[in-house]
């Protein structure tokens, strides 16, 4: 078994899936590949206004990359294809224009935390378990990642992170910012889908707007796309939606975004 990623839909909520229950939710060269096609899908659905990462079953959301595929797919040469192949899955989670939430339970480890990194928000259950150990396998960690612990959890608590290759529970994880929050495990699935239903009834343009502004900001000064932003805002002012907005206040009522 190779593995999949898929999508399940609730309403205006997506579920994007990794399934690979027998070995942890590892994720394969073929999962790696489909991750790209799953986001353009839901980039693409309309009505889709929310995404959440989970692994499948409760043992795990990733728990790596599969480490029995890397003597093949990693080794020498084919190592660079295989970054480049990791870094356009994660380009994709990155890219995407709608709000992307990492429920997490159970072990994130690795490529799993990394994945995990490309989320908005990060939620966790109280078993779950992070670790980037590429220390104990001989790897070389890519910048991107790096800099996302970076910006996630700070020179030296990243720093940490690396050198060690030590494992962290979910309340460390929250302390340090790597998760916003941690929930007993038995609730986490109805709480998360709780806040992505309440981020659903908000304006999708608005949404975009700020996640846009989000994603330039977080990058170096003289990389931030003004421009994105600034345009990002006047689709705003333009829509169907501020209008409503406008309108739902001022009568004291619930607003209907239609993301137009």
């Amino acid at each position: 078994m190779s593995g999949e990623v898929r999508i399940e839909r609730d309403g205006p909520v997506a579920r994007l899936v990794f399934d690979h229950e027998e070995r942890r939710n590892a994720i394969t060269v073929d999962m790696w590949e489909a991750i790209p096609e799953a986001v353009q899908t839901l980039q693409e659905d309309l009505g889709v206004r929310v995404v959440i990462m989970r692994g499948a079953g409760s043992e795990a959301f990733v728990s790596g990359a599969d480490i029995s595929e890397f003597e093949e797919t990693r080794a020498g040469n084919a190592g660079r294809e295989y970054d480049a192949m990791t870094a356009r899955a994660f380009a994709a989670l990155q890219g995407l224009e709608k709000p992307l939430v990492a429920l997490i339970h159970g072990f994130c480890i690795g490529g799993g935390a990394a994945i995990a990194l490309t989320a908005d928000l990060r939620y966790a259950a109280d078993d779950a378990r992070f670790a980037v150990p590429p220390a104990r396998l001989g790897l070389g960690y890519h910048t991107a990642g790096i800099r996302a612990l970076i910006r996630t959890v700070g020179f030296s608590e990243t720093a940490d992170l690396l050198f060690t290759a030590r494992r962290v529970t979910a309340a460390e994880a929250c302390r340090i910012g790597l998760v916003n929050e941690v929930f007993a495990k038995d609730i986490l699935d109805e709480s998360i889908d709780q806040l992505a239903h309440r981020i659903a009834d908000n304006a999708p343009l608005a949404i975009q707007s700020a996640k846009i502004s989000l994603q330039e900001l977080a990058k170096l000064e003289t990389e931030r796309d003004a421009t994105r932003i600034n345009e990002s805002i006047g689709r705003c002012y333009q829509s169907e939606d501020f209008a409503e907005g406008v309108r739902a206040f001022l009568e004291k009522r619930k607003p209907r975004f239609t993301g137009r």
